[in-house]
C-alpha cells in the first residue's frame, strides 16, 4: 500500500475574498457614518486591496468592515497584511494584500514543528510553495493536521489533497 499523504497551502480563494470585498462596499455604501464621505473600498491588481476615506479613523472603520466579512466567509484573518493608513492629498489611503504561498521560512519553521512534536515515521518536505506530509499511517496524518491547527503561526494554512 502506498503511503497516504496531504499537502500544507497557504491560499485565498479569490472569490471568496471578492465577495466579502463586495460585501463590505456594500455595507460602506449604506451606512449613515460613511454616507458622503467618499469612503470606498477596492482591489488594486490580483490580491491587492485599497481603503480610501476622508479620516484616519474612517478608513480603519472600512478595513474592520470589511474584516468582519472575511470571517464569515471562512477566510483567515493572518492571510490578509496591511499597511499604515497615510495621507494622499484630501484623503487617507490604506492598502493591503492576500498573502500567497508558503515562504521557505515558514515552510522550515512547519516541518522543524511536525518533526520535534509530530508523531514519528512522518516526512515532510518543501515542493515550491506548499509542504507535502506523507506517512504510513493515516491516524498520524490526522495527528499532524491537529498539531498544525493547534499551533500559534502567524500565517493562514488550509490541507488539500488528502490521500
Amino acid at each position: 500500500m502506498a503511503d497516504s499523504s496531504f499537502d500544507i497551502v497557504s491560499k485565498v480563494d479569490r472569490q471568496e475574498a471578492d465577495n466579502a470585498l463586495n460585501q463590505a462596499a456594500k455595507e460602506i455604501a449604506t451606512r449613515y457614518d460613511f454616507k458622503g464621505t467618499g469612503a470606498a473600498i477596492e482591489w488594486k491588481g490580483e490580491f491587492g486591496i485599497e481603503i480610501t476615506a476622508n479620516a484616519e479613523e474612517r478608513a480603519l472603520a472600512i478595513l474592520d468592515v470589511f474584516k468582519e466579512k472575511l470571517v464569515k466567509r471562512g477566510i483567515s484573518l493572518k492571510a490578509l497584511d496591511t499597511d499604515e493608513p497615510r495621507q494622499s492629498g484630501k484623503d487617507v489611503k490604506l492598502n493591503g494584500s492576500f498573502g500567497q504561498g508558503i515562504s521557505t521560512e515558514q515552510a522550515k519553521k512547519l516541518t522543524k514543528l511536525i518533526r520535534d512534536e509530530g508523531p514519528k515515521g512522518v516526512k515532510a518536505q518543501i515542493q515550491g510553495d506548499e509542504l507535502r506530509v506523507t506517512s504510513k499511517k493515516r491516524d498520524d496524518l490526522q495527528a499532524v493536521i491537529a498539531l498544525i491547527k493547534g499551533a500559534d503561526l502567524d500565517f493562514a494554512v488550509q490541507f488539500t489533497n488528502y490521500r
